[in-house]
This record gives C-alpha cells, structure tokens and sequence, in this order.
C-alpha cells in the first residue's frame, strides 16, 4: 500500500511476489526502493509501476528435496508462494533456448510440497499441498486428486476434524514395494493404489493436548487457515533394511515406531526430550536396523537447542548427540540428518545457520560450510555420492561426489594419498546447454581426489590409463614454473603430449582434478589450445596414475555407458569404433598440422636469410606451394585446405554418440589420400 498523503488515502501497489516482509526506501528519491518478500527482493524505479525480476537470485524457499532415478536426477521440492512443487535437474538433461531458470518444472501440489517421484518411472510425482495428496504425470501435465477424507479443512477447530494434516504432510514411497505409499494426518495412512484407496495402520499418534486445539488467531485475527495444526505427524521413514520397521514423529513431541508394518505401535519418545517439540527429521540408519535418529526443532517454544537425538536398540534408549559443546552451537536448532549410505557413522546435519559433519557417529561435530551460504538447511539426501540440499531461502544446492569424506582415517593423513575415484557416467553436455550460468553447471568427468602433506615444488604428472595399459591422456601441473608454451614446444617435436594444467594443483592437503573423460585432443600451435578437445573415451575400466617425486600412485575406476544413450540402441561396441575412427582423424590431423608448422619453420627460416641462394629460392616456392594447399589462407569466406578439412571432419564425429556415415569413411580415405600424396611430393626434400 502506498500513500502520498501522509496516511490519509492509499493505494495498492502490485508487486512481482507474495508474503511480502521488508522495504528500503531511498531518502533522496522515493520513487528508487528495494521490497523482499517469500521469493526473493525486486527494485523498482518509478514508485512501483515496475519491478525489476526475481528470476536472477538464488532466493527460493525450499522446504524439502527429494531425487529420481533417471540421469540425469533431478531435485523435487515445494518451493514457499510458488503454486506448484517444483523440479530441476541436476545437470542440464538437454538445450533450451533460455538456459537457466528454462530447466524449472512444475510437479503438482503446491507450496508445500513435498513431491516424490516414483522410485522407476519419473514421469509421475506424488504431491502434497497441505494436505491433500496428488498424482501428477509429467507427460499429461496434470495431477489427479486423491485427498484423503476428501474434506475441506478451513475454518474447523482441530478438535472436530476427522483427519488433521499440515501443510507440510510427508508422503513416503516404501524403499521395499513401489507400491506401497505412505500419507500422514495424526494417522498414518497407507495406499496400494496411488491413493485411489486408504487405509489407517495406526492410533493416533500425537500427544493432542485439549488445550492446544484452538481456533488460531482468535479473538484478533481467525487464522485457521486449515494447513498449521498442532498435533499431527511431521515425519515418517521406513528402514531401508528391513520392511515394515516404520518409525514417525510428531509436531507436537511424541515418536512411535512399528516393527510390523503398523499391527502395534510402541511410543519411544526419549526420556529427557522437553516436550512439544516438533519432530523435524527421522533417519533409519541404512546400516543398522535397529538404529535410527531425530532431530527435534523446539525454537517455535523459545527454545533455540539443538536437539538430536540416536537409538541403537530401536527407541528402548536415546542418546543426545548435541550438547552444545561437541561442535554445533548451543543455538543452532537442527533441522535435519542424514547418515552415509555407504559408511556407518559419517553423519550430516542441517541446522538453522549451515551444513555440520559428523565423522564419529555424532559424538563429535565439525562445520562443513564450504561455499554454502549460511541459511537454514531443511532437508539434504545422498544420492549418487552427492550431497544435495533444500534451504530456506537459497534454493537447492550440490556438493559434488563426497566420496573423499568416507575415508577410514581422512582427519588424520600423514602420508601422499591418491583416493579411488567412483565412477562415472559417459556423459555428453546436450547441445543449447553450455551457456546456462543459473545455475552453472558443472562438467561431466571423473573426480580425482588426492592428498599431498606438504606443498610441492616439483611438478605432478598425472596419466590416465586405459585397460591395456595405453596412455589415454597426460597432465602436468603448472606450479613449477615452467612455461605452458616451453613444454608445448617439446611436445610438437617429441610428441610427449602432456597438457600442462593448472587445474592439477599441488597445494598443501586436499586437492581434486576433474577429468573430463576425453583422449588427447588434436596438436595445436597455440599452446592453451593444444591436445584440448580430444574424443570422448569408450566406457571401461581406466586407471588414475599420479606421480609425486618419485611417488608413483594408482587406482582405478569405471566409466559407465550413459543409460539414455542405451535406449538409442547405440551400444558400447558403436562408441568403440567411433572413438577408433575419431582417433584416426585426429592423428590424421595431427600429421597435417606438424607438416604446416614444419614448413612454417622453414619458410620463416629461409625468408629471414640475408641472401638466398637459387636452391633456397627453388625450396621457398616449392613450401609455399604445398602450404597452399594444406593451409587456409587468411580472410572471410575463404575456401577451407586439407588441414580445415580433416578437422571439419574431426569436428563432425566428435558431436553424439552414433555409427560412422559411409560418407564419412568415404571422405576419410580421401582425406587420407591426399595428405599421402603431398607427402610423397616432399619425400625428397627431406
């Protein structure tokens, strides 16, 4: 609302977002002013008659994340005063025209989410607002309702409802039968059909005080907007080992568990908990059944604690994880943990200020910030060896392959370590997707993690290895000193082929390269472009081999086929023999390159000479003529020589994977031809 007349009359202002909570206004010119609001902060320049976009700030407000199962996966979460949930790839899945924000999906539901893709076909998302469950199919574009109760909950006293949910209502697929799905009120709710049917396994199970079923807001302000009451289940997780061990918490304190897929219920609450908390999070440990965690939020009752919470004899006993001393702050409410799948007892948690780090099962915690921005963390899963986030307020975030962190004894390195690095997917960016900046993706390659104890003064030298043994690419670091363009040179005349790279660093303590699964490119004069651009490798199995001194240290790992490239039909023994043919021309071109600069050489050599003899005269004809026809000459449009032909060729097969083009092994042996035959004609000179 806007008023120009100290307050006497106003009007409304429109602005791009909803909820909104904030204004600056500029002293010297009213009309300049910044408004923040659920999404984000937008300024306008003329009181409010246009706005400036939210879509260029990592602001969005994301209550949870889940992941699918295709690849690339891609993140679900309901994303505050946005009317749908919302989707968005992990890496860009294919090119668009607005790279970026473009990639965004709706998924059904609401706001609040959550939204769960099913476990094997991700076209279709179970989705929650506020209670009220959808099935929605990406294909059609629509969500089919299959409320539970199928009544209107605004306005009633949480007392008189028959089904009491929140806006957040969890909805679980079980890890054990995609079949089965999970919905909560104070009930649990279990459906065979995609909610077609219902049926309650359990008692109520909240405390449900009497004097906490009110009309919220009342006298003042009726606010009981049916989506924010108290006393219903928060969260719910089945054990991934063993089926029916279902563990739930309330928004009002109480945690149960069944052992028997809900026929009895068992309230195991922990002794010293404080009640009426909020039970944020639960994590069934994935290495032992009887063993899970939750964390439990009391912030909204002036308690900021952090309360987490472990059992490992399925709820008889808990043990406090978070003192206060032992590494997340005393003020720092949790809001999540999870544990690693693939190492007992590496832990993480979400807390109201950043990302912790537990390396002994919670008895010790260490900030794991990075380059997070502090905002609260409400959710985080592993998948795939990443890491991946929901914030309140900065959007979803990826740490990249955490492999390194499930180290036996990664706190307390001595020695130079080279780690196994996991393996990848065969993965080519899509065509269109290589300017997206928002977010900015990251490269497909493997990860290679190593340790080093001190700095190093001489250089790394790392190969990577295919299953013969054979060299498939080569880099050296650059913290020598030694010029990118003097090793280049020795390249070109005793073909080394080393790319020297300063993305291998050699600083003291962790350091990761990032290879991006190509063979040695073509040669190139210029020495930041040399052996770049090399043919995607086959999938198999490769080995890392870094060298340290006299150090030699190797592991290996698997490059695996892309799975939409299998559904192509394309097979590994195509991508073989098109990397073959691809190798060929690149070496093909390699001869034609070197010939150019050798003959470069010699022309500059023979010009520079004072006086050239009848011979020198004869020679730097004969260069000039040959040269004509292996190189372009400078200028627009001019007609491409053999050397742009060969990489036109190169360029060509370098772009999907797929078989050879009879054209193109046609044009291969002519290419080859031709280049044999202006080598033929300088046999003599040489």
């Amino acid at each position: 609302m806007k008023s120009a007349d100290r307050g006497k009359t106003w009007t409304e202002i429109t602005s791009p977002h909803s909820d909104n909570h904030d204004m600056w206004i500029n002293p010297e010119n009213s009309d300049l002013f910044i408004q923040s609001n659920d999404g984000g902060a937008n300024v306008t320049h003329n009181g409010g008659k246009s706005w400036s976009t939210q879509f260029n700030q990592p602001t969005s407000e994301i209550y949870q994340v889940e992941v699918d199962n295709q690849y690339p996966y891609w993140l679900y979460g309901g994303q505050q005063d946005n009317y749908s949930t919302v989707a968005v790839p992990s890496m860009p899945p294919y090119g668009i025209q607005a790279p970026g924000i473009g990639y965004i999906i709706n998924t059904g539901g609401c706001e609040t989410g959550p939204a769960v893709p099913h476990p094997t076909n991700p076209d279709i998302v179970y989705s929650n607002c506020k209670g009220r469950f959808t099935v929605f199919n990406k294909k059609t574009g629509t969500e089919q309702s299959f409320y539970v109760g199928a009544s209107n909950m605004y306005g009633h006293n949480p007392k008189d409802l028959q089904y009491r949910f929140q806006r957040v209502s969890p909805i679980l697929v079980s890890p054990h039968n995609p079949k089965v799905i999970y919905h909560t009120s104070q009930y649990v709710h279990k459906t065979t059909d995609e909610g077609k049917t219902w049926k309650i396994i359990s008692p109520d199970l909240t405390a449900f005080e009497a004097d906490k079923q009110v009309i919220s807001g009342s006298p003042i302000t009726r606010d009981i907007t049916g989506e924010e009451f108290y006393s219903t289940i928060y969260a719910i997780q089945e054990s991934p080992l063993e089926e029916g061990l279902i563990w739930v918490g309330a928004n009002d304190g109480p945690v149960h568990v069944t052992r028997n897929g809900g026929k009895t219920w068992k309230e195991i609450t922990p002794k010293n908990l404080p009640p009426g908390g909020r039970v944020d999070a639960i994590e069934p440990s994935p290495h032992n059944p009887a063993k899970a965690y939750i964390c439990v939020l009391r912030y909204q009752l002036g308690d900021r604690k952090p309360y987490i919470y472990k059992t490992s004899n399925y709820g008889e006993s808990w043990e406090l994880l978070s003192s206060g001393s032992n590494g997340i702050p005393g003020g720092y409410p949790v809001r999540v943990l999870r544990e690693d799948p693939v190492k007992e007892g590496l832990l993480y948690a979400g807390t109201e200020y950043g990302l912790f780090v537990s390396f002994d099962d919670g008895a010790n915690w260490k900030i794991f910030q990075q380059n997070l921005p502090v905002t609260p963390i409400t959710d985080l899963k592993i998948h795939r060896s990443d890491l991946v986030l929901a914030t309140m307020g900065r959007g979803f975030w990826i740490l990249d392959d955490i492999n390194l962190l499930r180290h036996d004894n990664i706190e307390n390195l001595n020695n130079h370590m080279l780690f196994k690095p996991n393996s990848a997917i065969r993965y080519r960016v899509p065509s269109g997707a290589r300017l997206s900046e928002t977010p900015k993706y990251p490269r497909p390659g493997v990860t290679i993690d190593y340790f080093l104890k001190e700095k190093m003064n001489s250089p790394l030298k790392l190969e990577i290895m295919d299953e013969r043994m054979e060299i498939v690419n080569s880099y050296i670091s650059d913290t020598t000193g030694i010029s990118k363009d003097s090793i280049t040179r020795n390249m070109s005349t005793e073909f080394l082929k080393y790319t020297v790279s300063d993305k291998l660093t050699a600083k003291k303590g962790f350091n990761r390269f990032k290879w991006d699964m190509t063979a040695i490119g073509p040669w190139d004069k210029k020495a930041e472009d040399a052996y770049k651009n090399g043919p995607l490798v086959q999938p198999g199995i490769y080995l890392a081999k870094l060298t340290i001194d006299k150090l030699v240290l190797v592991k290996s790992f698997q490059i695996e086929m892309d799975p939409k490239v299998n559904t192509t039909g394309i097979s590994v023994r195509t991508i073989s023999e098109q990397v073959d043919f691809q190798i060929k021309v690149r070496d093909l071109l390699n001869k034609a390159l070197f010939l150019v600069n050798k003959l470069e050489t010699e022309q500059e050599t023979l010009e520079n000479k004072e006086k050239m003899t009848r011979a020198d005269k004869t020679r730097l004809s004969e260069i000039k003529t040959v040269l004509s026809e292996l190189r372009t000459s400078d200028g627009t449009y001019q007609q491409p020589m053999l050397t742009n032909q060969i990489k036109y060729l190169y360029n060509m097969m370098n772009k999907a994977d797929q078989e050879i083009g009879k054209d193109a092994l046609d044009r291969f042996a002519e290419l080859q031809s031709k280049f044999g035959a202006i080598q033929q004609s300088i046999n003599q000179w040489f």
